[in-house]
């Protein structure tokens, strides 16, 4: 077992009330539990790989023509490049927390050792959240190009069981791939490693072969505006489904513009969730006060400059307005009259997102595991699987769950849900490095975030800027779903909180 990291005297916890904290080196013991302790198998590659793994996806292959025809046009190269800005800000924030609290839970866990036991279940709840609609949104995706390429090969699923029926339908491909993954998952973070590293070599390879394939094909006039104009929203559309922002200081509701730009952003932002995914890896990490760092802040570099050209490329190959949305890469190479570019690109989205699902189902589980660990959900579910090392119960919940969402829910119903999650767990971090440097400037941080407060409290404002900017109806579902977890934490967590209860696991010498 990896040796802990070194600590000063001055272990503190608040043991009582709603902000009671639980101490860094109490959450490092409880991953010493033999029936609740998690394989480290897991290096530095790895974890990069576990990045662009997860962030290379929807952003590029289902994403990026949404945005594109309906919000900013060509200018969607500029909201991936405000969302990655955003991203890099929070990156910062999540590498001091996952290099100095190596434990599974990424976002819950650093804000237990921050802002309190409330604050972390909120958080935890959030991330329920943010990785089961991320995961259902990318599965939903894949469906879509499978059905495309399908149907290129003159096979037509009916529309009752592929999601695009016009009555009743299951999207029957999806929901399947989410339980086929969720078995890699239980069977070890090593195998879903492995195969997550031969489907990013594929994804990256197609990504490249869009980025200069289409270099071919740009044509000068389609970036003519770069900026299309504002427009009104159309009369009949409901106040319900404008950015909140606009609502909030008066501004006409419209698309396109500089407003758009940042409203696109706020959407795209789902395409860079993933270095979070790796710092909910670090318990399984062999050096995580080395590794997580690079793993979280090199994925994000590497994802950014590709999905930027890839914009540049796919809104210079086809006029944004006739982007089709739900596989615009593909559909821009059919315009231009190659169809085999086309049917490669279908083929790698669909062995490129499979990754992504995979990695983000780790995710949900590892989240999940934490808080169970720590009693705020039954302890049953944080039992390690004997042979295979991972937390079996835990992951087969999540996957059945998604699997449903994903069968009923379409892509653009949940992608603004993920994003509010995200920016939301991003706020809450940023203000937890600069309380835990205030409460435990002691502790030892192999790797710092710069200029604290300054960066944090930077990285706070921007993510809340680009939550105001998703729609009122995405507020009104994030807050009746914050409500839903109050209740369950007044009626189970608090009074079930091995914190709250004064269980303490003993350092490793003194364990029996």
């Amino acid at each position: 077992m990896a040796a802990t990291p070194p600590f000063k005297a001055g272990e503190r916890s608040r043991p009582t009330g709603l902000f009671r904290t639980k101490s860094v080196e109490q959450s490092i013991r409880d991953t010493q539990e033999p029936e609740h302790a998690l394989r480290k198998e897991l290096t530095a590659m790895d974890l990069v790989v576990y990045g662009v793994g997860v962030i290379v996806g929807t952003g590029i292959f289902v994403i990026t023509g949404t945005v594109a025809r309906s919000y900013a046009g060509p200018a969607v190269a500029l909201s991936f490049v405000i969302a990655a800005v955003v991203c890099a800000l929070a990156a910062l924030c999540y590498a001091e927390f996952a290099s100095t609290v190596p434990v599974a839970g990424s976002a819950y866990t650093f804000s237990y050792a921050s802002l309190g036991e409330i604050v972390a279940w909120i958080i935890g709840w959030d991330l329920i959240l943010e990785f089961m609609l991320a995961t259902a949104l990318v599965a939903g995706g894949w469906s879509q190009y499978v059905v495309s390429l399908l149907d290129n090969a003159d096979v037509h699923l009916p529309g009752a069981i592929s999601g695009a029926g016009p009555g009743f339908s299951f999207d029957l491909p999806g929901a399947l791939l989410v339980l086929v993954l969720t078995g890699v998952v239980v069977t070890g973070a090593k195998l879903s490693a492995r195969v997550t590293g031969v489907i990013v070599a594929i994804k990256v390879a197609v990504v490249l072969l869009v980025i200069f394939a289409g270099l071919f094909f740009v044509k000068a006039a389609n970036y003519s505006p770069f900026v299309p104009e504002a427009v009104p929203s159309p009369p009949g559309e409901s106040a319900i489904h404008a950015p909140l922002v606009q609502l909030l200081f008066g501004y006409e509701p419209a698309k396109f513009g500089v407003m758009g730009i940042f409203s696109a952003a706020a959407i795209v932002f789902v395409a860079f969730i993933g270095f979070d995914i790796v710092a909910t890896a670090a318990e399984e990490t062999r050096r995580p006060q080395r590794d997580m760092p690079r793993g979280i802040l090199g994925s994000l570099l590497v994802v950014t400059v590709l999905y930027v050209a890839v914009a540049l490329v796919v809104t210079g190959m086809q006029k944004y307005s006739r982007l089709v949305e739900a596989a615009p890469l593909a559909e821009a190479f059919k315009s231009v009259g190659h169809p085999f570019f086309a049917g490669v690109i279908s083929f790698g989205a669909v062995v490129g997102m499979v990754s992504v699902v995979l990695v983000l189902l780790i995710g949900q589980s590892r989240v999940l595991f934490a808080m169970s660990r720590d009693g705020l959900v039954p302890r049953g579910f944080s039992h390690v699987h004997p042979k295979w090392g991972t937390p079996a119960r835990t992951t087969v919940l999540t996957g059945v769950l998604v699997a449903i969402i994903t069968g009923f829910t379409t892509v653009n119903e949940i992608a603004e849900m993920v994003n509010i999650g995200t920016l939301f767990a991003f706020v809450v971090v940023a203000i937890g490095v600069i309380v835990l440097r205030r409460t435990r400037p002691d502790i030892h941080r192999a790797f710092r975030t710069p200029w604290v407060p300054a960066l944090p409290v930077l990285s706070a404002l921007v993510s809340f800027w680009l939550m105001l900017n998703l729609s009122l109806e995405t507020w009104i579902r994030f807050v009746i779903w914050m409500a839903v977890g109050f209740l369950i934490y007044f009626a189970y967590g608090r009074s079930h909180s091995r914190l709250g209860q004064g269980i303490r696991t003993p350092p490793a010498s003194l364990a029996p």
